[in-house]
């Protein structure tokens, strides 16, 4: 063989150990599965950042696999294609995070349980929109650094804007109303006190009352537990049964004198209406004597029979005294 020939077989089996190499390096670095020992899972995103094909994937912090492909959907969403070695378990209810890894724009995905996702509104709301789809894992993507840097960038903006005010505010004046603000609120400070300490002392008076005020009570309950068991004596020994038979037959008597009471009402109803009765007539009666009707009218109102009845009077006076003068000439008395 010559030097030519010679010179091409090493050219060319160097470049294809070279070629070889670049494919080994390449297979490696997008970690290739070759040997069929990894497994595949999608999952969707609204946005994926600054994700890219052959980033890490992490299960509790330990490298799992690679992303493998991102690519949009039909729908709007974005896919996201991962290899996970075989023997690793997903963790129940499992839902993928994409973060940034460092400060140099590299980012991974998270495998993790929904109940261990860091508490946000935003996150919470990417996760339920991206839910509902069989076989497909729903994802999120959290804010990088950049973002949270220029996120706490405008806070500080915010926070020197605020001190620049509260400096401007805070004059002589200002500090002079300060220190009147703190002097009023000893005051009230002294006052607050003063009223405590005399509503102390209402209530350590109130709790003494309270405390007579319930040894009375018991004083009264013992009374009315000796005054129960005097009861209990009495019914033991029937003087309770026998007051209430006295109240029945007292009871009894008292609806018999009502009955009586009412009876003795409707007679004197009656008596009433006779009564009234009787009164009218005396009234027609006394009313026509008035008015000269009748014997017993005339004898009232006739001035002559009057007149007579007065003369008829004397002479009977006249005579009377004369029979007392002079008996023998009226009676005459024989003895045989």
């Amino acid at each position: 063989m010559s030097g030519t020939k010679r010179d091409e077989v090493v050219v060319g089996a160097v470049t294809l150990v070279g070629i070889a190499i670049v494919l080994a390096a390449t297979l490696w670095l997008q970690r290739a599965d070759l040997t069929g020992a990894r497994r595949g899972v999608t999952a969707r995103f609204r946005d994926v950042g600054n994700a890219q094909v052959g980033q890490q994937v992490l299960i509790r912090g330990v490298s799992a696999g690679r992303i493998e492909r991102i690519e949009l959907a039909d729908d709007g969403w974005v896919q996201v294609r991962l290899t996970l070695d075989k023997d690793v378990d997903l963790p129940p209810n499992p839902v993928v995070l994409l973060n940034a890894s460092s400060l140099f724009g590299e980012w991974q995905a998270q495998v993790m349980s929904r109940s261990g996702v860091p508490a946000g509104a935003d996150v919470a709301g990417q996760l339920r929109e991206a839910s509902g789809v069989r076989d497909v894992l729903p994802g999120a993507t959290l804010p990088d650094i950049a973002q949270l840097t220029s996120v706490a960038g405008r806070i500080a903006g915010d926070m020197a804007n605020v001190a620049e005010r509260v400096q401007a505010a805070f004059t002589d004046t200002a500090a002079g109303e300060l220190r009147s603000s703190i002097s009023n609120v000893n005051a009230l400070t002294g006052t607050l006190a003063t009223t405590t300490r005399t509503q102390s002392q209402n209530l350590d008076r109130l709790a003494k009352e309270l405390a007579t005020t319930v040894g009375s009570l018991r004083s009264a309950a013992a009374e009315l537990e000796r005054t129960a068991g005097r009861a209990d004596s009495a019914t033991a020994q029937g003087e309770l049964q026998s007051t209430l038979d006295d109240a029945a037959a007292s009871a009894r008597d008292l609806r018999a004198t009502a009955a009586n009471l009412r009876d003795v009402a409707g007679k004197l109803a009656l008596s009433g209406d006779a009564l009234a009765r009787a009164i009218a007539r005396s009234d027609s009666l006394l009313g026509r004597i008035n008015a000269g009707e009748g014997t017993l009218g005339r004898l009232v109102t006739d001035t002559t029979l009057h007149a007579e009845s007065a003369a008829l009077l004397r002479e009977l006076r006249g005579l009377t005294a004369d029979i007392k003068a002079n008996p023998r000439r009226y009676v005459n008395v024989k003895l045989f």
